[in-house]
């Protein structure tokens, strides 16, 4: 272990040095975790597509819409996997603990003002210039999955106790045993199986709801079986900690105000896509359906080296923080490879299974897709890019630039798209390509801060501000 920084009193967790098979054996799990989430909402929307073009773009909107809604508080309850991280890497295990109740406390003070956010959202898809009848099936989409968002608040706070200590195959065994339970739960009540009423679009959001509680149900018992829960249950675990929850909010807020900025900035540019005919928001969706396929796996890539940058920033061991980075970035980089040539050679084929089951000029929607898909291979590797180097600055605790960056460039591209849509009244294809350019400056922007390397000076956990407020018996775990 490098000695880059200095060493107190405490006795750090000695962590291996970063290489492929450690890399892969904390994110391959994340990976897969998030390959579950895409086959969810895949198979939620292919469903869906089999009622009509309307219900397919719908559930985008609407399901965006209510991520979008979420995100801030997502993004600061999500920061204790960094916070958790770097506990665990300096060898304070009770901390990791506190960490996580702080996060469960943050997600049930929030749920009551999720609520106050949900009318809002109707007067947004008016604003966008959606039809009547797409705002219907929107909306309804919307406010269910908005009332079930206190599972997906809880889970995330758990599911960051158990990044923060590398231990992320009960994440993944989480994830798809929720999805075992959601993919047939939705064809169940969209369709009207086994004595169930045909729910349609209200029964994908509950299925999806179903989904979340029961993840959110086994990362709590897994919590509360394991070894470091069961040694320090009696230690005040679940007391409130005025530091632990200053540090979460000092650092999460960025992170949750740099999420929802985000994609309110991107669901702002899909409603304005949206807006431009039914068949364009079709095609859109099911670029995006796709670009779920390439991206998603790739944010558990991200996700696992906001956790490994953490650990190792908390043993002190900056070149090791830095080593997992570019690791990770060498791993996106082959997985993005990969699904260029799948985008790029089977575009036709990908939209048809979509595409079939759609009403109107199938032959034009099919054209515009398959287009958007092939352009789509253009940015796969700046999402890696940004993806892992955001990740790693975030585990070091490099929030605040993050944000600023990812968030002016965010609205650079949808006020952009406002012009080019409403005002100068360009093509879809148009719209895309200045889209594609905003994910290459920002995986540029993102890559150019971590290379700089001020988050190599930055202390999320302080050894002597910490100590005073721990008793003298729980310094060394």
């Amino acid at each position: 272990m490098n000695g880059n920084i200095p060493r107190g009193t405490m006795k750090r967790t000695r962590l291996p040095e970063p290489d492929l098979k450690l890399l892969l054996n904390i994110a391959l799990p994340m990976i897969i975790s998030q390959a579950s989430e895409t086959i969810m909402m895949f198979s939620d929307r292919l469903f869906l597509s089999w009622l009509g073009k309307n219900h397919i773009s719908a559930a985008m909107s609407g399901g965006l819409s209510a991520f979008a809604f979420n995100s801030f508080f997502i993004g600061i309850i999500g920061y204790t996997n960094a916070l958790a991280g770097q506990y665990f890497g300096a060898g304070r295990e009770k901390q990791c603990l506190q960490s996580t109740t702080q996060g469960i406390y943050l997600s049930i003070a929030f749920y009551p003002l999720i609520f106050l956010l949900v009318p809002a959202v109707k007067y947004i898809f008016i604003t966008a210039g959606h039809t009547e009848n797409q705002i219907t099936l929107e909306y309804q989409y919307f406010s269910i999955l908005m009332a079930g968002s206190i599972f997906m608040l809880i889970r995330n706070a758990l599911a960051g106790f158990f990044l923060g200590i590398g231990e992320t195959r009960i994440v993944m065994t989480a994830n798809i045993a929720g999805m075992i339970v959601n993919v047939p739960l939705n064809y169940i009540l969209i369709f009207g199986k086994l004595g169930f009423p045909a729910l349609g679009l209200a029964g994908a959001a509950l299925g999806t709801i179903g989904g979340s509680f029961f993840i959110a149900l086994i990362l709590l018992i897994s919590y509360m079986r394991h070894r470091i829960y069961r040694e320090h249950r009696n230690g005040r675990i679940w007391n409130y900690s005025s530091t632990i929850m200053k540090k979460l909010l000092r650092f999460g807020l960025p992170s949750g105000a740099e999420l929802f900025l985000n994609v309110f900035a991107f669901n702002l540019f899909l409603q304005l896509m949206h807006s431009i005919s039914e068949d364009v928001a079709a095609a859109v969706t099911i670029t995006f359906n796709y670009d779920m396929i390439a991206f998603i796996p790739m944010l558990g890539l991200g996700i696992a080296v906001t956790a490994m940058t953490a650990q190792q920033m908390g043993a002190g061991n900056i070149e090791g923080a830095r080593k997992a980075a570019f690791l990770a970035l060498k791993t996106g980089y082959a997985y993005a490879f990969v699904m260029m040539l799948v985008f790029i050679v089977g575009a036709e084929v990908l939209v048809s299974f979509f595409s079939r089951g759609l009403s109107g000029n199938e032959a034009e929607l099919t054209a515009l897709a398959a287009g958007m898909v092939r352009l789509a291979a253009v940015y796969t590797a700046a999402d890696v890019t940004q993806l892992v180097f955001g990740g790693a600055l975030r585990g070091a605790g490099d929030t605040k630039f993050v944000m600023y960056i990812s968030v002016i460039l965010h609205w650079i591209m949808a006020m952009g798209a406002l012009v080019l849509i409403k005002f100068i009244h360009a093509s879809p294809m148009t719209v895309w390509i200045f889209f594609i350019g905003f994910v290459v400056c920002l995986g540029g922007a993102i890559f150019l801060r971590f290379n700089r390397g001020t988050w190599k000076r930055i202390k999320v956990i302080d050894e002597r501000t910490d100590m005073m407020h721990v008793p003298s018996e729980q310094h060394i775990q």
